[in-house]
């Protein structure tokens, strides 16, 4: 006599959990997706040196594209003693604004299906990595371009008349670093972190770091603490390096032309950044066949990024700009 087993397909009738799982109840494009979109901002977090140290404002959604900083004035000192048993007038309070609007930046790379299948790399991991420094030095030029619109700037060590008037021999030095603090100081500018901070192209950096008494990072901080791309002090100045500091080609001299470089030396409150909430830094993308007819093979995918953004100069006299040439290597 034989036993017979039927074999119950229906036990292995359950469902199937995929990349391409996007249907109501078992939906998990966004999870992919996540991935990508953590990925971009890290990478893009990492170029975003000229925001680290403004004031982060962000606009509410729904409030429109513009924000309005108000800063209050200090009161004057009293220096008249008071008449027993008068009480003396009070004190007038004054405040100003300042307004910024937010602008929207963004852009994005096309993958075909065909790069897709015969790329040696993995292409969607490439062009994240791609859009991702895309992003944060495009929004990091934001910020910088208006941190070096400011109108408090000094000329090598303090004894030029302007841009024009500097030599390829007026090159960073520590005394350029000490006068932009005493400027700051005599403004009565707050430190950040107890040190002023400092935002310097490696081609400068490369002068500075000569004098003996720099300072390496390792040596009063530690990474959890350190600021991004910091690499040292001297001065009492905190200092991150960026190959996208300014730098303002060919406007040295009168005749021989060459570039002059931006050293952004910071006090706290000296600017702010914003975005609208909701609207920051956000990675887009759209797979082979979302596009509907306009794709009607599935041939093209894309990865893209978009973000509002601005920033504003706070209060002028908390940002010196040291205008320096740089000692160029010998070849």
């Amino acid at each position: 006599m034989h036993t017979k087993y039927h074999l119950n397909l229906r036990a292995f009738d359950s469902v199937i959990n995929a990349t391409t799982s996007s249907g109501s109840g078992n939906n998990l494009a966004p999870e992919i997706k996540t991935y990508y979109s953590d990925y971009l901002i890290d990478l893009a977090e990492a170029e975003l040196v000229h925001d680290q140290f403004g004031q982060k404002r962000n606009i509410p959604a729904g409030h429109g594209k513009e924000i309005e900083f108000r800063q209050f004035h200090p009161l004057a000192k009293i220096q008249t003693e008071l008449v027993e048993g008068v009480t003396p007038e009070g004190q007038s309070l004054d405040a100003s604004t300042l307004s910024a609007k937010v602008k929207q930046y963004g852009g994005y790379v096309i993958l075909t299906d065909l790069l897709d299948l015969t790329a040696i790399d993995n292409i969607k991991t490439e062009a994240t990595q791609l859009i991702g420094s895309q992003a944060g030095r495009s929004l990091d030029t934001v910020v910088r371009e208006i941190l070096n619109g400011g109108t408090n700037v000094q000329y090598h060590e303090g004894e030029r008349a302007g841009r024009t008037a500097l030599t390829t021999a007026d090159t960073m030095t520590v005394k350029c670093i000490r006068n932009a603090v005493r400027t700051l100081k005599h403004q009565n500018a707050k430190m950040i972190d107890g040190s002023f901070v400092g935002i310097i192209h490696p081609d400068v950096s490369y002068d500075l770091m000569s004098d003996p008494n720099w300072v390496e990072w390792q040596k009063y901080t530690t990474p959890e603490k350190m600021y991004e791309n910091e690499i040292g002090k001297i001065a009492g100045v905190r200092f991150v390096e960026t190959t996208e500091a300014k730098i303002f080609e060919n406007a040295g001299g009168d005749s021989s032309k060459f570039d002059i470089y931006s050293t952004l030396i910071i006090a706290a409150n000296a600017y702010g950044t914003t975005n609208i909430e909701g609207g920051g830094l956000q990675l887009i993308v759209k797979q082979k066949g979302s596009a509907g007819t306009s794709d009607p093979l599935d041939q093209r995918s894309t990865i893209g990024w978009k973000a509002t953004k601005t920033a504003e100069r706070l209060v002028e006299d908390y940002m010196v700009r040291i205008e320096t040439a740089c000692t160029y290597p010998t070849k």
